[in-house]
């Protein structure tokens, strides 16, 4: 039977979240309606979705020696990750995230990389490579070092493996990069950044699209929000529409759209069904609050379950 499984290489934090009337300009204070406390992180949220989806997650991360790491830990092992390669560094702490969420959903989030900025290529040893080598594919993300990134992405390329790259938080690829990702999946900040192009719509987008594409990448796609996501490839764009729901928390809808894709193509669906799919998944997740907690389960997003 071909592998199924899926490497996701990333990020664990605890998200420290407060609900606000509006997200505060700098300078400004703002009192909060809510706060609470929620794992997080775009490699934890991934893993968690892949496993909700029912998808076979291998994750790769780093925390601390602290309560948070040991708090990672068991819901790791309570959603059915396979975490034998979580990491603990013994002098700093599990990464953190400081939410802010304004009363339409939307929000701001400065990230404390803790352990995670320590996740490096040394780390990656003969037996989790082996690991590695029997994943169909990896997903990673940018909480976790660059070097690292690219370590993974040009090993997992020369074994066979599909390498999927959510660039968030958005910065500079390097070069040599490019013709190791066989799928980028910006938003369109991300996508607008990382190509100079301001996006306004879904033709801005396109040209965004095309211009990270010339730089070697085999599928580039774009998630619009409310509009959707567009892919494009060699054969040309195509915009896939998104569920319509009204939105109370998006935080981790990018996390829960990158998790349901890659359950989506390890089940070797075609991209464009993949892509409506975890469209599906991340307009379900944005009706809910908090980051792993807002993350529907299979039959939820099968049945478009709202709550």
């Amino acid at each position: 039977m071909p592998a199924r499984k899926i490497a996701i290489v990333g990020s664990t934090n605890m998200d420290m979240v407060v609900k606000a009337e509006r997200i505060p300009v700098p300078g400004e204070t703002t009192l909060a309606s809510q706060f609470f406390m929620n794992p997080g992180g775009k490699g934890a949220n991934q893993a968690v979705t892949v496993a909700r989806l029912g998808g076979d997650a291998l994750f790769i991360t780093k925390v601390g020696n602290d309560v948070f790491g040991r708090q990672a830990s068991r819901l790791f092992d309570e959603e059915g990750i396979d975490s034998r390669f979580m990491l603990e560094d013994p002098e700093l702490p599990s990464g953190v995230a400081l939410i802010t969420v304004d009363k339409e959903g939307e929000n701001s989030i400065v990230v404390s990389q803790g352990a995670n900025k320590a996740l490096l290529p040394d780390d990656f040893t003969q037996p989790l490579l082996h690991e590695l080598e029997q994943c169909k594919m990896v997903l990673m993300q940018f909480e976790i070092p660059m070097e690292t990134v690219h370590f993974i992405a040009r090993y997992a390329a020369s074994k066979g493996l599909k390498v999927i790259i959510n660039p968030a938080p958005v910065q500079e690829l390097p070069g040599s990069l490019y013709p190791y990702i066989d799928i980028l999946t910006p938003n369109k900040i991300e996508a607008g950044l990382l190509a100079r192009v301001e996006i306004k719509d879904t033709e801005t987008a396109k040209t965004a699209a095309g211009v990270l594409l010339a730089r070697g990448i085999k599928k580039v796609i774009i998630t619009l929000g409310a509009e959707g996501a567009l892919i494009g490839d060699e054969s040309g764009m195509t915009l896939i529409p998104a569920l319509k729901v009204s939105p109370v928390d998006t935080t981790a809808a990018g996390d829960v759209f990158n998790g349901a894709l890659v359950v989506a193509l390890a089940n070797d669906k075609p991209v464009a069904d993949a892509i409506r799919f975890a469209c599906r998944a991340a307009a379900i997740s944005t009706t809910r609050q908090g980051a792993q907690a807002s993350i529907p389960y299979y039959n939820e997003v099968i049945a478009g379950v709202m709550r």
